[in-house]
């Protein structure tokens, strides 16, 4: 109990801080929202400092910053520059597929690169084993932007598999027919997250397998006459886990990071794409929302990774 609590605490801590840092960023950043009306000969002075009343950002930034943590402590993010709405209705809206999608990755991730990992370490230096390492290479080193091109080129635009863009293509579907419908639009950017993500992960336990497998204690269970798939629940399987957890945890900021330009290309209506718009027209309240909801998402999915490694690992401190 004491340990939840005191990740807890860290959890709080350093999101106090990545706010901190993330709000002078945005604040001190060149131009603002109001740069393009300040231009405008039609919009007085008068106006602009009115509608800067209204956002308090005619107040210093430290009073702004102190004023700001106090509402999103009640998960008050402010109203939007552009569209007027609530931050916290705008990012609800969003949340939900972004998270879907990423979830959804991650598990692929995970029972893919275990599988291709451990069968290539059982195979080593056989051609099964070579073309896994090729492809685990060719996955980190593919940019996912230039990636979703090829497969929007291939897939979409040469042999009309799979759409284009979006999430659904008729929005009065219900039911079954509608969630076949938007797992139809996401197959693409899953296979981009999936592939990009799928490398080094797929590198690192086939490395680790094969350490396990020159092991003593691998040795002499199959000196005992078990066989592979016995070896493989009872010696391999359980010196995997905490590695490929801890790496799955150390994952999540770029997974979550990568949605901001696949959301764009793909022009899924998530979280990475507001955020690009919000960034674009210096929509500061969406802006400082995302991150921090971001920010909390990715140190939660940290604890919640150290607290898994405990459950395997009892003896760990």
């Amino acid at each position: 109990m004491n340990l939840i609590l005191r990740k807890f605490i860290y959890l709080f801590v350093m999101l106090f801080i990545i706010s901190l840092i993330s709000f002078l960023v945005v604040h001190l950043a060149p131009n603002s929202f109001f740069a393009s009306g300040e231009l405008n000969p039609n919009i007085t002075e008068e106006s602009i400092s009115h509608l800067k009343a209204i956002y308090n950002l005619d107040k210093p930034l430290y009073i702004q910053f102190f004023s700001w943590i106090g509402n999103i402590m009640v998960l008050d993010f402010g109203i939007s520059f552009s569209s007027g709405e609530m931050v916290k209705d705008e990012i609800l809206q969003r949340l939900p597929i972004t998270l879907a999608i990423n979830i959804i990755s991650i598990f692929f991730v995970f029972i893919i690169s275990l599988f291709l990992g451990i069968y290539a370490a059982f195979k080593n230096g056989s051609k099964v084993d070579k073309f896994v390492e090729q492809l685990s290479i060719l996955s980190f080193s593919m940019p996912s932007f230039y990636l979703a091109l090829i497969g929007i080129y291939i897939f979409a635009i040469t042999f009309s598999i799979l759409p284009l863009t979006g999430i659904s293509s008729d929005d009065s579907l219900n039911g079954v027919a509608k969630y076949l419908d938007i797992s139809w639009h996401l197959m693409l950017p899953i296979f981009v997250i999936v592939f990009g993500g799928i490398g080094t992960l797929t590198l690192y336990i086939r490395s680790l397998t094969l350490e396990i497998l020159k092991s003593d204690y691998v040795f002499f269970a199959k000196a005992r006459g078990l066989g592979t798939y016995t070896i493989l629940r009872f010696y391999i399987l359980p010196n995997l886990y905490p590695t490929i957890v801890t790496l799955l945890g150390l994952s999540l900021p770029g997974i979550l990071g990568g949605s901001v330009i696949l959301e764009t290309i793909f022009s899924i209506d998530g979280m990475g794409l507001l955020f690009f718009q919000s960034a674009m027209s210096h929509d500061y309240p969406v802006i400082m929302g995302i991150l921090v909801i971001g920010a909390f998402l990715t140190l939660l999915g940290n604890i919640v990774a150290d607290l898994i490694l405990l459950k395997l690992n009892p003896n760990a401190t």
